[in-house]
């Protein structure tokens, strides 16, 4: 049998090719046809069996193991929608384009090798990660059955973690985004009572807002992040539309925030004697930490960089719909590795960059990650 890492070192142009051609592919949430379709026809023909759906572009694809029991990899397709250098494009400056070749490289390096596999070893490859709404929709898709193990992988930037170096877990935050409208009653500026002003009540909703306090040891925070209101000077207007962002480091917080924020909303409309409605959009969970899956993951890594370039957690004030998976099922053993790839300036920068060296290991250590998972039993 050929060893699996050395398959991927002989790969190295092969997989820095595929890594080019998807990030030319760039297409944002929802519209990532050419780049399901480039990711597809690579995997049906290394005798993959995938599986598509009817209302997206997600997929997933198969090798089959001795047991129906599943060990996964996920990796996330879509690009963001930015201005870069003057113009609004899609453009990947969130790795999902590296996250795609390296988990379609380990799936390759399966395929090509052909290790023994005691589980059946799925790779999905989600949308619409950027919306927080990809993993919600693969899981209703179903690819969550009989999987016991879930792992993933982010890069990330230089400041959190050096080149060459990976965490065995990335322990994102939790977020969301409050939006809302404030309905007042217009009036004539000269004549203000007559109206029930929704620019007076979005400044003590924001007032309030910035009063909430949790006693909680996690961080947290709530602020405003968008206002909109008023056409004229001489006109009080009947509406005005806002948005706050939270961000909480565990989800019991996250409830709690958006708790307090609800009873400050309702008491604002009260007092205000404006009808305030709101829905809460773009929530993600929190990660959440499983020993046994973060010391796979650490073996993984050890046995790629060695001992010295192990960094035993990454945290990141960041979101990632991957803890969806494991907020919806609580008893997977799941974590997402943090890839140390020299990345600047930094994630969702218009011209982010990063040492494509780091594909080549980050390969090996998610192969790696599928090699140990397999040989226990969850």
């Amino acid at each position: 049998m050929i060893d699996p890492m050395e398959w991927i070192s002989t790969e190295r142009e092969k997989i820095l090719q595929t890594y080019q051609d998807l990030h030319l592919l760039a297409e944002p949430s929802w519209k990532e046809e050419k780049t399901s379709r480039y990711i597809r026809e690579k995997l049906s023909q290394a005798g993959f069996r995938v599986q598509t759906y009817k209302e997206h572009f997600g997929f997933i694809a198969e090798l089959e193991g001795e047991s129906e029991e599943v060990i996964a990899l996920r990796a996330d397709m879509d690009a963001l929608w930015q201005e870069v250098d003057g113009v609004v494009k899609a453009n990947h400056s969130c790795g999902h384009d590296a996250h795609s070749t390296m988990v379609l490289s380990a799936a390759l390096a399966l395929a090509k090798t052909k290790p023994p596999l005691q589980h059946t070893v799925r790779f999905i490859f989600q949308p619409a990660e950027e919306k927080a709404e990809g993993a919600l929709q693969m899981m209703k898709e179903g690819v969550m059955e009989n999987v016991k193990f879930l792992g993933g992988i982010h890069l990330r930037p230089s400041f959190e973690l050096s080149f060459n170096s990976a965490a065995p877990v990335i322990l994102h935050g939790s977020t969301a985004s409050l939006k809302g409208i404030i309905k007042g009653v217009p009036a004539h500026a000269a004549r203000p009572e007559e109206g029930k002003n929704p620019l007076e009540a979005s400044a003590l909703l924001i007032q309030a807002i910035r009063q909430i306090r949790l006693k909680d040891d996690k961080k947290y925070s709530i602020k405003i992040t968008e206002l909109h209101g008023g056409e004229a000077s001489n006109l009080i207007p009947e509406n005005t539309r806002f948005t706050f962002d939270l961000r909480a480091e565990a989800n019991d917080t996250m409830d709690r925030l958006l708790e307090k924020a609800q009873y400050v909303i309702e008491k604002t409309g009260e007092l205000t004697e404006t009808e305030i409605t709101f829905t809460i959009e773009e929530n993600s969970p929190a990660a959440v930490q499983h020993p046994e899956a973060m010391d796979v993951a650490k073996q993984a890594i050890q046995s790629i960089l060695g001992d010295e370039h192990i960094i035993p957690i990454c945290q990141s004030p960041g979101a990632e719909d991957f803890h969806f998976y494991t907020r919806k099922n609580p008893g997977i053993a799941a974590t997402m590795i943090g890839l140390g790839c020299d990345l600047k300036p930094g994630l969702h920068h218009p011209n982010m960059a990063f040492n494509k060296e780091a594909l080549i290991y980050g390969t090996k250590i998610l192969t790696k990650l599928l090699i140990e998972a397999d040989q226990r039993q969850w």
